[in-house]
């Protein structure tokens, strides 16, 4: 049986129209940042397996968005979101888990579905787990990752998570931006020591959420390290994709 008609893979009968671009349903909000983005970083396109339509929001530095509380920046965020969705999204989500902070906002104002933050997919996780085990949230700053981004999450208030302020090289690279480039091995282990104080300090821990999307390159490294499950950005995003891609078995 041939499969129905498409704008991207028309059979017969009639392709339909009406978007700029086709393909690539899934569009990210990027911030406006200049250090390395390795495989598995959310801003390298060969991290995903399928495409994506990518938006940088100028002005949204990760220092600003991080350690300020992204403020005055949600109407740049928005605009953005509605011109990717002009372009030919299909679904929009954003490579800082900050900003959870938008999600509702976002949400309202564009008509497609929006997922900001890896840190949503905590609950699910957290119901996966046997009784007595928690999730536990590794971030770039756990300074400041606020009650309000928990709530806006649907994150328990309470729940066990480290930061990587102290690091030799992951949050003085990405958030302070001291320097362009980043030592891979250094940033490696501050994310391993992160994990490390997270199940030492919170034995009940049985799977790990990672918040910021630029630790997926790591996140092998901690299940190996930990023998825990490991949640991240690229983990919600290719479960998002799912459903606006299902696999035809037909």
């Amino acid at each position: 049986m041939l499969n129905p008609p498409t704008a991207t893979h028309p059979t017969r009968g009639i392709a339909r129209g009406g978007k700029a671009l086709y393909g690539a349903p899934l569009g990210i909000l990027m911030l406006e940042a200049r250090f390395p983005r390795i495989p598995g970083d959310m801003g390298n396109a060969g991290t995903w397996p399928f495409p994506v339509l990518y938006r940088v929001i100028p002005g949204a530095s990760p220092e600003k968005v991080v350690l300020n509380g992204a403020r005055g920046l949600l109407p740049d965020f928005v605009e953005g979101a509605k011109d990717l969705v002009r372009q030919g999204a299909e679904a929009i989500t954003t490579n800082c888990g900050f900003l959870s902070l938008f999600q509702r906002e976002i949400a309202e104002q564009v008509g497609v579905p929006v997922a900001t933050s890896s840190l949503l997919q905590v609950p699910w996780v957290q119901a996966t787990l046997p009784p007595g085990k928690r999730v536990g949230l590794i971030t770039v700053s756990g300074s400041t990752l606020t009650s309000a981004h928990l709530e806006a999450a649907g994150v328990p208030l309470d729940v066990p998570m480290v930061g990587t302020e102290n690091g030799r090289e992951f949050f003085r690279v990405l958030i302070k931006a001291e320097k362009d480039d980043m030592d891979v091995d250094l940033a490696e282990q501050d994310i391993l020591d992160a994990g490390r104080a997270l199940v030492s300090q919170h034995p009940e821990v049985g799977a790990i959420v990672l918040e910021c999307t630029n630790m997926p390159p790591y996140a092998a490294a901690l299940q190996r390290e930990f023998g825990l499950p490991v949640y991240d950005i690229y983990s919600m995003i290719t479960y998002f994709h799912a459903g606006l891609r299902p696999r035809s078995f037909g």
